[in-house]
């Protein structure tokens, strides 16, 4: 038994897949704390583009 567990203690074969399931986590939990941080900034800009628009769109008809 106590042979076993040293050979498991050893043994690095899923060490890589471990890492990359750690850094693509964090890569997606970066990039949902982005979208979040800009979603209502994003929202603010399109409404003000829009405004203008239909602003000048009131001017070039008249």
């Amino acid at each position: 038994m106590i042979k076993f567990i040293n050979r498991f203690q050893s043994d690095e074969s899923g060490a890589v897949t471990v890492d990359w399931v750690v850094l693509t986590a964090a890569v997606v939990g970066m990039a949902m704390l982005t979208y979040v941080g800009l979603a209502d900034n994003t929202q603010a800009v399109t409404d003000a583009t829009g405004a203008a628009v239909l602003t000048a769109q009131d001017f070039l008809t008249n």
